[in-house]
C-alpha cells in the first residue's frame, strides 16, 4: 500500500530548503502559501516578494524536486500569488535601497548613508575592520556613526573603549561618542556578563530599536556593523533601512572565500548594491624588514570579486598591533596613524569614500 503524504509532510518538506543567502527556510519566511496534499497530489503557492527572475526559478525548482522525491507524492503543482500581490510576502523584500522615504523603511532624517559591513563567517575580523574603516572615513572629514548590530556579541565598546551607558532624551537614546565617531551597541545596554538567547521576534525587536530610536543626528555615513553569518538580524537590517550597499569581509583561505560568496548572495538576494570584498589578514609586514609574506594563500578575494562581478575593494594586513589596539580600546588608525596598517585602511575608506559619495 503506497503511503499517503498529508500537508502537514508536505510543509515540513519545505521547511528543509533554505532561501539563497540566508539561514532561514523558505517556510519560515512565508512563502509558503495554500498546501494542499490529497491522494498523491501536492499543490501549494510561493508567495515571492523578490522580483530576481533566478531566485525565484531556483527556489522554484528546489522546492518542486524536494516535493516530488517525498514517499507517495504522484504530481506537485506550484503556483505564484496572484497578480499584484507578490508585496505581500513575508520573504526578503526587493526594492531600491539608498533612498530616503522608502515605503516600509525606518526613516534616519539627517543620515545621508548607511553601510552594512558583513561577513559569511565570525573570526575574519570584521568588527575590527568595521571600527577602523569608520575612523578612516572621520579623519578624512566626514561625520561618522558606527551601529554595532551583533546582538549576540557586542565587541564595539571593547574596541572604540567605552563601557558607559548612553543618556536617555525624552523616548530616544543619545549615542555614545569616542574618537570622534557616534556608536551605539546593546553591549551598552546590558550587563558585560549577561549572555543574550533571544530568537527571531526580540532580535528583531532590538536591532530596529538601535536603529529607530538612537539620536544619530546628521551623518555623512552610518557604518553597521553586522553579525557573523546570514540569519534574523541581517533580515532584519536589510528590510529595515534604506541601505546605500553592503561590504562583505573575507580573507585568504578558499573555505573563507566561499562564505564570503554566501554574504554576496545576502545581499543580492534583497537588492542591496554590493560595494565590494575587503580581504581582511591579507599579508604580514614584518616589523624588521618590512618584508611582505603572505601567511595565507593570496589574491583570493580578488579572485573572488572577479568570479562574483563585484568590486574588490582592497587588502588589510596581518598584524598583532591592530588587534592589540582593539583590545584596548583604540582602533590603530588612532593609535598609530604613521603607520603601514593605517595606511592600508585609509586607502580602503578612500576606495569607500569614492563609491558612496561622501
Amino acid at each position: 500500500m503506497a503511503q499517503e503524504v498529508n500537508m502537514r509532510d508536505v510543509v515540513d518538506c519545505l521547511k528543509q530548503i533554505m532561501y539563497p543567502g540566508f539561514d532561514r527556510d523558505i517556510v519560515s519566511f512565508g512563502l509558503v502559501k495554500n498546501v494542499q496534499a490529497s491522494n498523491g497530489h501536492v499543490a501549494f503557492s510561493l508567495a515571492f516578494s523578490t522580483q530576481d527572475e533566478s531566485t525565484r526559478r531556483q527556489i522554484t525548482m528546489t522546492a518542486k524536486e524536494a516535493v516530488e522525491r517525498m514517499p507517495g507524492v504522484q504530481d506537485v503543482q506550484i503556483t505564484g500569488p496572484p497578480p499584484g500581490q507578490s508585496a505581500t510576502a513575508q520573504g526578503p523584500a526587493a526594492g531600491q535601497h539608498g533612498q530616503a522615504g522608502q515605503p516600509g523603511k525606518i526613516e534616519l532624517p539627517g543620515v545621508k548613508t548607511i553601510v552594512a559591513v558583513a561577513s559569511g563567517k565570525g573570526g575574519v575580523g570584521k568588527s575590527t575592520v568595521s571600527v577602523n574603516l569608520s575612523a578612516a572615513l572621520a579623519d578624512a572629514g566626514a561625520s561618522v556613526g558606527l551601529l554595532d548590530a551583533d546582538i549576540y556579541g557586542p565587541s564595539i565598546p571593547t574596541m572604540m573603549g567605552v563601557k558607559d551607558q548612553p543618556g536617555v532624551v525624552g523616548q530616544k537614546i543619545l549615542p555614545m561618542i569616542a574618537h570622534d565617531i557616534k556608536m551605539m551597541s546593546f553591549g551598552f545596554l546590558i550587563p558585560e556578563d549577561q549572555s543574550v538567547t533571544w530568537r527571531g521576534p526580540m532580535v528583531h525587536q532590538a536591532v530596529q530599536q538601535l536603529l529607530r530610536d538612537v539620536l544619530w543626528g546628521e551623518l555623512d555615513c552610518l557604518v553597521i556593523d553586522m553579525p557573523p553569518g546570514t540569519g534574523d538580524a541581517h533580515l532584519t537590517l536589510t528590510q529595515s533601512v534604506p541601505l546605500t550597499g553592503g561590504l562583505v569581509v573575507t580573507t585568504p583561505q578558499d573555505v573563507a572565500l566561499i562564505d564570503a560568496r554566501r554574504g554576496v548572495a545576502m545581499f543580492q538576494q534583497v537588492n542591496v548594491p554590493i560595494l565590494g570584498i575587503i580581504e581582511n589578514m591579507s599579508y604580514f609586514n614584518c616589523p624588521h624588514c618590512g618584508e611582505r609574506t603572505d601567511i595565507f594563500t593570496t589574491g583570493g578575494g580578488r579572485r573572488a570579486s572577479e568570479a562574483l562581478g563585484v568590486p574588490f575593494v582592497g587588502e588589510l594586513p596581518l598584524d598583532p598591533a591592530v588587534c592589540l589596539a582593539g583590545d584596548q580600546g583604540t582602533p590603530i588608525v588612532r593609535r598609530d596613524p604613521e603607520s603601514q596598517q593605517t595606511e592600508a585602511f585609509r586607502r580602503v575608506a578612500e576606495t569607500l569614500r569614492t563609491s558612496i559619495g561622501v
